[in-house]
């Protein structure tokens, strides 16, 4: 029954209509898969050399055990946006005689050998040949193994079971934040407590069956809330959940831009794709981390501009690069009515300028590293929001691919066409390349100054552009209205 489970949904993908259609961007997903995984099998065999010159005086097996509760939780967390049950039609398989926990079992042996849990054998593996080839016990390494499969099969299932738990995500994100905080301030060391734990599923063969429990008993409750819920009756029954009506009313501020601002952040709030860019935005902050600590990048502004057109504008791209594709599922019915398409672009506007706003402010502690790190920061935000605004509202106007929000935000390139990637040109290459041209030539001054100057120029003339984007909005609007509909485009 399982084989021709796998057939059905091999003829699906083959027989859809985008099949031929994203053809291209399958392969090139394709490739980025296979360059993923080649790292991660890099980074596996070459982790025990590097923790051996990092902690020269422990072993790397004891150094990895000690900071493995902490990829456990980011696993957790990262898992809690990214992945998502594996689905099937059903409804026709329901009125075959097909038993209900045959298809529930298919559905979770199909989300165990998924690509999620592969990335991280992919990793440990090479990690434990390298064990092997320094003299490790094999049966010791082996049974390591095992374990690692069973913690990795233990998350996946624990992930189905509070993916829905917004308290969930808030306590493993929580706990994160707090070991580290308790790790890093000395309060509590957690690898040391932690270290034990995991370095005794290596040290004692016979702790296999611990994470391998887990993962059963994980299994088996996934299975029972599964199988209660797979019938026809149940699919058909309309869902009924309690709605919860923010308090949008500051939002009349703003005219007739409110219902659509309403609708925005509505948009974001409710659906998992967006809510994780906004995350994804927050974490971003900390980029500047990883370069401003480190004395190589010291004095190299353009990784500096860089950082502040990605850091200051980060929800700009990965929310704007989309619109109005996240409206796709009722864009139509918008243009069937009267309503202003200015309005509705300017509601954008508006949406991405706050962010780029804040984005800047969360930046300001960077001048710790030095005044010339806020100044930076402050030309490339007034650059997003003058210039990379209105350009990557023009480049909406040739989305016309649609957008499930309901669907995985990981691995998901619904929406995706190639002006996403050639947007990259003029929204980081070309303030980029503008900044570094001056430094050079110039001074870091006059860089900074440029951009600045040209944030302001495209804020002075925003009401001209605004008109120039909205005809091209009503050029293109019969085109997008089209391939919007297209739902497996």
């Amino acid at each position: 029954m399982f084989k021709q489970f796998i057939e059905l949904q091999w003829k699906s993908f083959f027989r859809s209509s985008s099949m031929g259609k994203g053809l291209i961007l399958k392969l090139l997903m394709g490739f980025f898969a296979i360059y993923i995984l080649a790292i991660l099998v890099l980074t596996g065999g070459g982790l025990y050399f590097l923790l051996k010159k990092i902690f020269p005086e422990a072993s790397p097996m004891w150094t990895l055990s000690q900071y493995m509760v902490y990829w456990v939780l980011a696993e957790l967390f990262f898992r809690y946006f990214m992945q998502k049950l594996p689905v099937m039609d059903i409804k026709p398989l329901l009125l075959l005689p097909i038993k209900k926990s045959t298809i529930a079992h298919y559905i979770l042996a199909r989300s165990g050998v998924s690509a999620y849990n592969l990335m991280a054998l992919f990793f440990f593996i090479p990690f434990g040949m390298v064990l092997l080839y320094q003299g490790y016990a094999p049966i010791n390494v082996m049974v390591w193994l095992v374990s690692i499969l069973g913690v990795v099969l233990s998350i996946n299932y624990i992930n189905f079971l509070v993916n829905k738990s917004e308290k969930a995500l808030i306590l493993i994100g929580g706990s994160i934040i707090l070991l580290l905080a308790l790790d890093y301030f000395e309060i509590w060391s957690v690898t040391a407590l932690f270290g034990p734990i995991f370095h005794g599923l290596y040290a004692y063969p016979f702790t296999v069956f611990i994470p391998l429990a887990l993962a059963l008993l994980a299994y088996v409750v996934n299975f029972s809330f599964l199988k209660d819920r797979i019938s026809l009756d149940q699919s058909l029954r309309t869902k009924k959940t309690e709605a919860k009506a923010s308090d949008l009313t500051w939002t009349k501020r703003f005219g007739d831009m409110a219902p659509f601002l309403q609708l925005d952040l509505k948009l974001i709030w409710r659906n998992k794709r967006t809510k994780t860019q906004v995350f994804i935005s927050l974490l971003f902050v900390f980029y500047g981390l990883i370069f401003y600590t480190q004395e190589v990048y010291a004095q190299m502004y353009s990784i500096y501009a860089f950082l502040g057109i990605l850091m200051t504008g980060i929800f700009l791209t990965n929310f704007g690069q989309f619109i109005p594709a996240w409206d796709s599922a009722y864009y139509n019915l918008m243009m069937a009515q009267n309503i202003p398409l200015r309005k509705y672009l300017e509601s954008k506007v508006l949406l991405i300028s706050v962010s780029v706003v804040v984005m800047f402010l969360l930046t300001i502690p960077y001048a710790y590293f030095g005044w010339d790190v806020l100044a930076i920061n402050f030309a490339t935000a007034l650059y997003n929001l003058g210039v990379n605004i209105p350009v990557i509202l023009f480049f909406g106007s040739f989305n016309k691919k649609r957008i499930d929000l309901d669907k995985s935000p990981f691995g998901n390139m619904q929406g995706t066409s190639a002006t996403q990637f050639l947007i990259i040109l003029p929204i980081l290459g070309l303030p980029i390349l503008l900044f570094s041209g001056l430094y050079f030539l110039f001074s870091l001054e006059v860089a900074v100054i440029a951009l600045s100057l040209l944030g302001i120029a495209g804020l002075a003339l925003r009401t001209k552009l605004a008109h120039l984007i909205t005809q091209q909005y009503h050029t293109k609007k019969h085109g997008m209205i089209a391939g919007f509909k297209e739902k497996n485009g």
